[in-house]
Parts: C-alpha cells; structure tokens; sequence
C-alpha cells in the first residue's frame, strides 16, 4: 500500500481547524473554519471520492480521529461516507483504550509503535492508507520518508499561525507535482508523488 496524505491548506502552510471554528483552538487559533469558503463540492468532492475509492486503511491522530468519529457514522448514502464507514480505520494514541472505540472497524496504534505499524501496512498488498487532519502524525510521517503521495488543496488565504505539517529536518525530501486543478473558490488541488 502507499501512504497518501490529504490536506486543507494555506498559503502559509497552516493546516490547523480548516472545518469549524471549535475544531482545534490549541494555541489560541482563531480561524477555525477558514477553508469553508473555499471548498467546491465539484472539484474536490470528486477527487477525494476517487481516491478512497482506491484506500484500504483511514491511518488518523487521535484528535482527527474522535471528530470524525462523531460525524461521519450519521452520514451514508454518498460513496464517501460509505467508503470512511467501512473502511478499517486506525488511530495513532496513548489514550485511547478499546472502549473509546465507537466507530467500527478501528485499531489502536500507540505512538511508539507507529513507524512500524505504517512499514508494515505499506508492505501489505492494496491501494492507499488515506490520511487526513492529523498534522502530528503527517509530521512524522513525512519526517521519517513514509509518504507516498500529497494531496494538497491550497487555499488562497494567509493565516498568520497555526499548525503545519512540515517537519522541521535537515533532510531534502522530493515530490514531483503529477496534477493540478483549480477550483471555482480559487483553491488548487495539487497532488504531488513522492520522487524517490
């Protein structure tokens, strides 16, 4: 399998509470919901049922994971919402115990084990292991050269602060940038593979 990652993002990078304004509040962000305006059902809607349709595993952070374990489990009918209700999904926590477990099938990864975890689902026959949010694990995914591909919907807005999921790293990492569309908001989805 390969590890594709798909994000919300702006001009300056910042990946942090794209959906709702209480999405993520850590650190006194306070521009939750600022890529609304910027979603296009048509363009984006699309690209990201394609790609799940080609994703065996949802791999999520903790904080990605209970949010979209409220919201998506009331959802059906569309083939997204179809897709992320069946697909086996795990989260990457320290906390979490197989009570907190609500949203089915999922596995817990604890934090030590998440590089070893992820080597072995990419060694495992199949499509993508989707992740979304989550700009923790990105970090460190993309830290320790275990991603594939980017899926990257540039917002055109500054947001001054907030989190990104670049690592900081002395190592080089390329991408070479395979499409690009333009969404009627302005927004770019850029998908990028990794050039190895």
């Amino acid at each position: 399998m390969k590890t594709l990652i798909t994000e919300f993002i702006s001009l300056d990078g910042i990946v942090q509470a794209p959906g709702a304004p209480s999405e993520d509040t850590d650190g006194g962000f306070a521009h939750g919901g600022w890529m609304a305006k910027y979603f296009d059902p048509e363009v984006m809607g699309g690209t990201f049922d394609e790609l799940a349709r080609q994703s065996d595993a949802l791999l999520q952070g903790r904080r990605t994971y209970q949010n979209s374990a409220v919201a998506w489990p009331t959802r059906s009918g569309d083939s997204f919402s179809d897709w992320i209700n069946q697909v086996q999904k795990y989260v990457v926590s320290n906390t979490l115990t197989e009570k907190d477990i609500t949203w089915k099938p999922t596995s817990i990864i604890r934090g030590d084990d998440l590089l070893e975890a992820v080597s072995e689902l990419r060694a495992q026959p199949g499509g993508y292991i989707y992740v979304y949010g989550s700009a923790t694990l990105v970090r460190s995914l993309l830290a320790t050269d275990l991603v594939d591909e980017l899926l990257l919907t540039v917002a055109p807005i500054l947001l001054g602060r907030g989190k990104t999921i670049f690592p900081t790293t002395e190592k080089m990492a390329s991408f070479e940038l395979v499409s690009s569309v333009k969404a009627k908001t302005g927004a770019l989805v850029c998908r990028y593979v990794r050039a190895r």
